[in-house]
């Protein structure tokens, strides 16, 4: 099967099934979390979201607050999608989500039911849709009862406003509460989204076993561990990184320990003809629980490499017993707080 955009036909990505529903992912997904705001050319913008639907991704991954500034990743979708991509929307799986902070106040932030219907609302006008397929929690929060959490996703999804319901950074525990809740809601758990790579390897304690059990689909974000895992970081920390920036990757999270365990990781892609960044994503589906990988990118070149991965998932046991050794825990999970309770 192909798909037919802006003037070309592609194959499309290897696909994989949700869980137990009906919804299919693409092996590897879009996340606009970086490289989408209003530091970015639009045109930049624009050539990244059309090569990758031409080469077969189909789901696009938003929050209320990915910019920056706040709302302007969805802005800058959004008018993408009405000048290029609407007359495929059927064909789009596009995802949003709201429990980081977003606007002053107790209603800005967290789980609330007001928090959630009001960002919903408001992700929908600035891209422009009358739907979204997906609509996530994006962190659980202790203060609000995991009910009115929920039962703003049911209703998001009874209003027709959302296709499906979404968590992501939830405990395996807390996951299962969600998927009792909204299954006697009578709104199943579509997907979990967790932070999961070979430096941060913590959704192996439990929370797979329980996606799996459940029939709940699992996409990874941050994959590539901010970047670590995409070979640019082997001789040390560059400028204009995103660790040299000290924003959401630290440099000082990246310890000469790291680097050594990230250094054999490369050699072992490059015995595989990977480069170190296909490897990462091609680990992360080894496991048929995770339905999709969602990375970023910040050209249409670094797209093109990571697309590469899909359908290249299978490895010996010499192989993975080789990345064990080094796919080692590196404090790279600025999420751990959301799934500690």
């Amino acid at each position: 099967m192909t798909y037919v955009a802006a003037g070309d036909r592609y194959s499309r990505l290897p696909y994989r099934r949700c869980g137990r529903s009906g919804i299919m992912l693409p092996e590897v997904s879009l996340g606009l979390w970086q490289n989408f705001g209003d530091g970015k050319p639009l045109d930049d913008q624009r050539a990244i979201l059309r090569r990758a639907f031409d080469l077969g991704v189909t789901h696009f991954d938003l929050a209320n607050n990915y910019g920056p500034p706040y709302g302007s990743a969805e802005i800058n979708f959004g008018r993408i999608m009405r000048e290029d991509l609407r007359p495929y929307r059927d064909e789009l799986i596009i995802s949003t989500k709201a429990g980081y902070d977003m606007w002053p106040g107790p209603y800005g932030d967290h789980g609330s039911r007001k928090y959630l219907m009001a960002s919903l609302d408001q992700s929908l006008r600035r891209m422009g849709l009358e739907y979204v397929d997906i609509f996530y929690s994006h962190r659980f929060d202790p203060d609000t009862p995991l009910e009115e959490t929920m039962g703003a996703l049911d209703t998001a999804v009874r209003s027709g406003k959302a296709l499906y319901a979404g968590i992501s950074s939830y405990s395996a525990e807390r996951t299962l509460d969600a998927i009792s809740l909204l299954r006697r809601m009578g709104t199943p758990l579509l997907i979990h989204q967790p932070s999961y790579s070979m430096l941060n390897r913590w959704i192996e304690g439990g929370l797979l076993d329980v996606l799996g059990r459940e029939g709940v689909g699992c996409i990874a974000f941050s994959p590539l561990a901010q970047g670590v895992l995409t070979g640019k970081y082997l001789g040390g920390v560059p400028t204009g990184s995103r660790a040299a920036q000290d924003g959401s990757l630290s440099s000082d999270q990246l310890s000469e320990r790291t680097l050594v365990h990230v250094r054999a990781l490369a050699e072992i892609a490059a015995s595989r003809g990977q480069s170190l960044a296909q490897l990462a994503l091609a680990w992360a589906l080894r496991d048929q629980r995770v339905t999709s990988v969602l990375i970023g990118a910040s050209s249409v070149a670094q797209l093109e490499e990571n697309l590469a991965a899909a359908g290249n998932t299978s490895f010996t046991e010499d192989e993975l017993a080789a990345i064990d050794r080094d796919a080692v825990e590196a404090g790279i999970n600025i999420w751990a707080a959301s799934s500690a309770h």
